[in-house]
């Protein structure tokens, strides 16, 4: 039989001679063509065991990789929310605060204006009264009688009287001239203070624009790749999420007829429209499927499209049997059960038209009408169905038709 094999491989694989010599005696090996044919084949297998090891290792680090990159983005955009928040309470009651130095120091600034002014008032009054009491001096003094020792005494008292009437009015002429330079240094200090607030304001609120665009710039490039119609989705959160109520009460501090604090409220006012328009892209995205369904190590095994022949329309990420499947947005739970293929399956409809599917489940944790959120453990991973091993089948449709779950993902990779 072996010899029939060499004459048979014999035109494909020609007998090879091997001399081996040395110094005493030359050895020949002769290389049969089985012995040839074996050698090639056991080649052959440890090149295949070494492309299949590196294929192997290669999806585990994919695996790896993709888990720790959505792990890692999701810590960044709950820490840089985190630091948002802190930094806007922080500003904000900054803010609050400089308002209340301000209003008070316009209040002082208003009193001192008004002392300025009654000081003022009482300097020429009593200017006036001076120039009134020299005049009538003026005539006393003509009116007196010119001899005699009475006329002389009376003369003196009427001189002594002016004198400290006019001692009186010096005095008080130079206490208002005090109070009016003390009013107007402190008025100068207030206004100094003022424009200080507003300079720290201005580059307060300057921060906090910069960091609220730089919080909104990832979600709306997150929905411009989605490719779907947000504006809907953001009309119906703005309907579901209106409403007001409470008691009014007075306002604290009147800032009426100051361009300065109008304007500081006016940009509070922006900041608070684009924190709310953060607000509500992050509601808008937890309403979507786009954070990946297994959080635990898994391996990419198969992507969308064609395979073998037919359409994939979903991606296969394999692991361990029991893995926590969770909800990769808000929804609420259509099919619960077992059906052909899929095996153990589960449907969650979102927002827009779009839904879920989690096929070759060992286990449902969810009932038909059950509402989740994202993160909520939905079911484990099995082999259930039309499955070679422990997997999970994942679908994202849009009104019915399948699409690749990964355009979703991958949009919101730089925001969760």
């Amino acid at each position: 039989m072996p010899d029939r094999s060499n004459s048979a491989l014999e035109r494909l694989l020609p007998e090879q001679r091997l001399f081996l010599k040395t110094q005493n005696a030359t050895r020949v090996i002769h290389l049969r063509p089985m012995t040839q044919l074996g050698l090639l084949g056991g080649t052959a297998i440890l090149v295949g065991w070494a492309i299949v090891s590196g294929a192997l290792l290669a999806y585990d680090r994919i695996g790896g990789s993709t888990q720790s990159q959505s792990e890692q983005a999701q810590t960044t955009y709950e820490a840089r929310l985190e630091a948002l928040a802190e930094e806007r309470d922080a500003r904000a009651a900054e803010a609050q605060e400089a308002q209340l130095r301000f209003a008070v120091a316009l209040d002082q600034v208003a009193k001192y204006q008004a002392d300025l002014l009654t000081a003022q008032q009482e300097k020429h009054e009593l200017e006036a009264g001076l120039d009134a009491m020299q005049q009538k001096l003026g005539t006393a003094m003509a009116a007196l009688p010119q001899t005699g020792q009475a006329g002389v005494q009376e003369k003196d008292l009427a001189l002594t009287a002016l004198n400290d009437q006019l001692r009186v009015t010096a005095e008080a002429r130079d206490r208002a001239a005090l109070v009016a330079r003390v009013a107007q240094a402190e008025a100068a200090a207030a206004k100094a203070e003022q424009k200080q607030l507003i300079a720290r304001n201005d580059e307060l609120f300057t921060q906090i624009e910069d960091a609220v665009t730089a919080s909104v710039v990832p979600f709306e490039e997150m929905f411009d790749k989605i490719g779907l119609n947000t504006d809907e989705l953001l009309a119906s959160i703005d309907e579901g999420y209106a409403g007001q109520g409470g008691p009014l009460t007075p306002a604290a501090v009147s800032t009426s007829g100051n361009a300065a604090i109008s304007e500081t409220e006016a940009r509070a006012g922006d900041i608070i429209v684009s924190l709310d328009q953060v607000n509500r892209y992050r509601i808008a995205s937890d309403k979507l499927p786009l954070a990946m369904p297994v959080q635990s190590a898994f391996r990419f095994t198969s992507g969308f499209g064609a395979r073998w022949g037919r359409a994939h329309q979903g991606v296969d990420l394999a692991g361990p049997v029991g893995t926590p499947i969770l909800a990769p947005g808000d929804g609420v739970v259509t099919f619960a059960g077992r059906q052909s293929g899929y095996g153990n399956l589960i449907k969650i409809e979102h927002a827009l038209g779009t839904e879920t599917r989690y096929a070759h489940l060992s286990k449902i944790r969810v009932k038909v009408g059950q509402k989740v959120s994202r993160g909520s453990h939905i079911g484990d991973m099995g082999n259930t169905g039309r499955s070679t091993g422990p997997h999970l089948h994942y679908e994202v449709r849009v009104n019915g038709k399948a699409v690749n779950p990964m355009s979703f993902i991958k949009a919101a990779q730089n925001v969760f």
